[in-house]
């Protein structure tokens, strides 16, 4: 996988994720503590995130990060 489809991967399963918790990006943003349109960039795949937000964002949504690597339809 390269390193494309793997923002890719992420991308979309944090907008699911956050979908199936009912959150906002704004929501999500605050919970983590970042700006709300940063949720929103690294929902579009634009933003290689660290491993420190990417475990905040997991732990926000109440996930294993592991759910963010799987491949969802």
């Amino acid at each position: 996988m390269d390193d494309k489809e793997l923002l890719s991967r992420l991308a979309h399963n944090i907008k699911v994720e956050r979908a199936i918790k009912s959150l906002t990006q704004a929501q999500l943003a605050e919970l983590i503590g970042v700006h709300e349109k940063y949720i929103g960039v690294i929902e579009a795949g634009k933003q290689n995130i660290t491993l420190k937000t990417l475990n905040r964002i997991a732990n926000s949504l109440e996930i294993d990060i592991v759910r963010l690597f799987e491949i969802k339809k």
